[in-house]
């Protein structure tokens, strides 16, 4: 995939940090700017308006973040619950630096926009959908191995999953740590375990 030009990738680039530390609301065309060390003219020439660039952050967000999973430690546990496991076990060893390093973009943009703008939530919805697709077929699988209901999707895991987390990352702003969203990652792996390991016949 070709890079986007380089005063496009900075504005987007700092677009998804200023969001990630203040939120969209609070982060002006000119805040952008400064960070991104681009004039506005240049900022026009490649957004609209601010709408716009909040669009292409969430097609960026993805660009950054799909790479980040697809080469992660937990893509070499075993399929099924155990690589479930250690996504999960990956998502809390992330759990770094201030909130605004660990959480997520495209989260924080859809608390704020979700009544707002109807592109910008379908793109983010994307965003998080997107990314809880990659883990279906390990549900598929421990699904299966489970001898679950038919009634339990790997669909409605792999959302319940990403919904876990997001209300984690909120959590861990109100907090003002990680420590609740890893304590949230530690119960949901509880019940992904409980739910998902073979019962042993007597």
């Amino acid at each position: 995939m070709a890079r986007p030009p380089l005063a496009r990738a900075k504005l987007l680039d700092a677009a998804i940090t200023l969001v990630r530390q203040q939120g969209y609301a609070a982060t002006s065309v000119e805040d952008v700017c400064r960070a991104a060390g681009v004039s506005k003219g240049a900022f026009f020439h490649h957004f609209a308006d601010k709408d716009a660039m909040a669009l292409a952050a969430a097609a960026r967000w993805t660009e950054i973040t799909a790479p980040l999973f697809a080469s992660a430690p937990y893509q070499d546990a075993p399929p099924g619950l155990p690589r479930l496991i250690a996504y999960l076990d990956f998502r809390k060893a992330i759990l770094k630096g201030s909130t605004a390093e660990f959480t997520c973009f495209a989260g924080t943009m859809a608390q704020e926009i979700h009544c707002t703008s109807e592109p910008i939530r379908a793109a983010v919805e994307h965003c998080i959908s997107s990314h809880a697709a990659t883990l279906e077929a390990d549900f598929t699988l421990a699904i299966l191995t489970a001898r679950r209901p038919e009634a339990l999707t790997a669909q409605d895991l792999a959302l319940h999953t990403q919904v876990v987390l997001q209300g984690a990352f909120v959590l861990a702003k109100a907090q003002g740590g990680p420590e609740i969203a890893a304590q949230s990652i530690d119960h949901l792996k509880r019940y992904l375990t409980l739910l998902l390991t073979p019962e042993t016949l007597p």
